[in-house]
């Protein structure tokens, strides 16, 4: 469900690995918080997929048939890991192996730095298409990336290739699919090769609007049982469920 795999120097590997398609359920998202915030001791973060896949986002299907807290407990869950993320005091990497659409983008744009397989993938916010609301934090990290590009992609929930995803600034730079993983990893040598102190002081200062999208410490618990309260909310609205079951119900 998930590797961790170490590398020298000190920089620590979070490998999504439930196949199919790493689909987010609560156990894999708390996997990935409990790896997350275990790894802040580490002097990089590297989070990686399978090929041809980072994850098809939420799992979707098996949240058709859970009840209002599951549902809530999944958002919540979600806000942690989006949190862990963005405050985390050590480098994030991505290396986005393949499609990386919904919640894959929500947590890469959090990062540092993103590393795009090249090929027919697609990756973005799609969450209005399923009568989901991104909300005020995931608009704010994805527009701090996109710019006037954010506001036209988020509203008709526009999933894009990685080519557009290069030209709007949502990912950093594109690679042969089979290079993705060794290509991020690089990325994350040469943020542990650079002068520590100064590196971190400098990425401190240029995530600080990031920071400043989750609030203060103090607000952080009534933050999240807000996210997970209005994702439940949404979830079991009837428009909502009659476009999920009509997506996602196999016939």
């Amino acid at each position: 469900m998930l590797e961790i795999v170490d590398h020298p120097p000190g920089i620590r590997e979070l490998r999504l690995a439930r196949p199919p398609v790493n689909a987010l359920n609560l156990e894999l998202l708390r996997a990935l918080n409990a790896a997350l915030r275990e790894a802040s001791g580490q002097s990089a973060l590297l989070m990686t997929g399978q090929p041809g896949i980072f994850t098809a986002g939420l799992d979707v299907r098996g949240m058709l048939s859970q009840g209002r807290d599951d549902i809530e407990a999944v958002f919540r869950e979600l806000w942690r890991v989006q949190n862990a993320i963005a405050l985390s005091p050590i480098p994030v990497v991505f290396g986005l192996t393949g499609h990386s659409p919904a919640g894959g983008t929500v947590m890469a744009i959090h990062g540092d730095y993103r590393v795009m397989a090249q090929g027919d993938f697609r990756l973005g916010l799609n969450e209005v298409q399923v009568g989901l609301y991104p909300g005020p934090v995931i608009h704010g990290a994805f527009r701090r990336l996109t710019g006037g590009h954010g506001a036209q992609l988020l509203t008709r929930g526009a999933l894009i290739d990685p080519v557009a995803a290069l030209r709007v600034g949502l990912v950093d730079e594109l690679c042969d699919a089979s290079q993705v993983a060794a290509r991020a990893l690089e990325v994350a040598r040469e943020f542990c090769a650079l002068p520590r102190e100064p590196m971190l002081r400098t990425r401190a200062l240029a995530r600080r609007d990031l920071h400043a999208l989750f609030g203060e410490a103090a607000d952080a618990a009534a933050a999240e049982r807000e996210f997970g309260a209005l994702g439940a909310e949404m979830w079991f609205s009837a428009a909502t469920q009659e476009q999920l079951k009509r997506l996602f119900t196999k016939r």
